[in-house]
């Protein structure tokens, strides 16, 4: 994950002289933003988004991940979200290929998200965390499952977490995917990091709003659960994507924050999919449980044991249950 992680982003630079404007969509609806066509040269076939907050240490790693691709028709959309280190200077001497935006003012992750794929000129738009890295053959494989398939709208890959040079697990071998449509599947168990995530331009654009700027800690989650309800999803079963842990990382931090927002995304679904307490009852039942286990979680962490139990008191299933979803979500 980034440096800074949930307060991440970019540089408004004169690159282009701006392409014309259009509507971008947002978590309030339709507002004016910049096209994400340009003017220079051919379309890429895969965009990669980078979110930066003074990411200077790792970066050069990560970027120099993308330029080892073997699938070499790419750009990156880097975004710098107001850093003071040497970032800016790092991603700028990779060269042209790496389109570099600095935001006038520091914004949430999924704010900054939704201003760099509006700068993405690729058919496919990928996520790179700016201290993570991928294997050569990442975007190779799963371009092909694009091809092979115009029904999927994401594919992602097994990832390896690590720390310093020590590898810790294989997010895979704790939460199992499932190909095709797997809505409840994926909201059972999350098995997609975003790092690994690959997602087809138009399974974005048929969406009324990107990231859900209202949401901090669970803002992929919520990306990837839309997908899986009106596109096909698919896996390379390979460690292809690498996830640095460390202290700056807020996904294993924050279990207070992940329960309200496990709640509000279930609130969302269920305005947004008519039917959806009855035919999902059994996932209306399990986020609740879910929200519960995490927001004991945090009161543990804070030494309020008594409340803690009570908390979970209400719900039968055991925490063990929950403890394969590595992302918190």
């Amino acid at each position: 994950m980034e440096a800074g992680v949930h307060m991440s982003t970019a540089r408004d630079a004169a690159e282009d002289a701006m392409p014309s404007s259009t509507t971008v969509p947002t978590r309030r609806g339709l507002v004016s933003g910049p096209s994400s066509s340009d003017a220079h040269g051919d379309m890429p076939a895969v965009s990669v988004i980078m979110n930066c907050l003074n990411c200077e240490r790792d970066l050069a790693e990560a970027i120099g991940s993308v330029f080892a691709q073997t699938f070499d028709d790419w750009e990156i959309v880097f975004w710098d979200n107001g850093s003071t280190d040497r970032s800016a200077e790092i991603a700028q001497g990779f060269g042209e290929r790496v389109r570099y935006f600095r935001a006038t003012e520091t914004v949430p992750l999924g704010a900054a998200r939704n201003l760099a794929i509006a700068k993405a000129r690729g058919e496919f738009i990928a996520f790179l965390d700016c201290d993570d890295v991928w294997l050569p053959e990442k975007l190779e494989r799963q371009v092909a499952l694009f091809r092979a398939n115009p029904r999927v709208g994401l594919v992602c890959t097994d990832t390896v977490m690590f720390t310093g040079a020590k590898d810790l697990n294989r997010l895979f071998e704790h939460a199992h995917p499932a190909r095709g449509r797997v809505f409840r599947e994926l909201m059972t168990t999350q098995w997609i990091s975003m790092s690994s995530a690959v997602i087809r331009r138009s399974a974005l654009d048929g969406m009324d709003h990107w990231f859900d700027e209202s949401l901090n800690v669970c803002e992929e989650a919520d990306v990837f659960y839309r997908i899986a309800w009106d596109w096909e999803l698919d896996h390379v079963d390979a460690p292809l994507t690498r996830w640095r842990v460390h202290g700056a990382n807020t996904t294993f931090r924050k279990f207070g924050q992940f329960a309200e927002e496990t709640l509000r995304i279930l609130d969302k679904h269920r305005a947004m999919y008519p039917g959806y307490d009855e035919r999902y009852a059994d996932l209306v039942a399990l986020l609740r449980r879910r929200a519960a286990f995490q927001r004991a979680v945090a009161l543990w962490r804070e030494g309020r044991g008594a409340e803690a139990r009570a908390t979970i008191a209400p719900f039968d299933a055991s925490p063990a249950r929950y403890r394969h979803n590595r992302t918190g979500e």
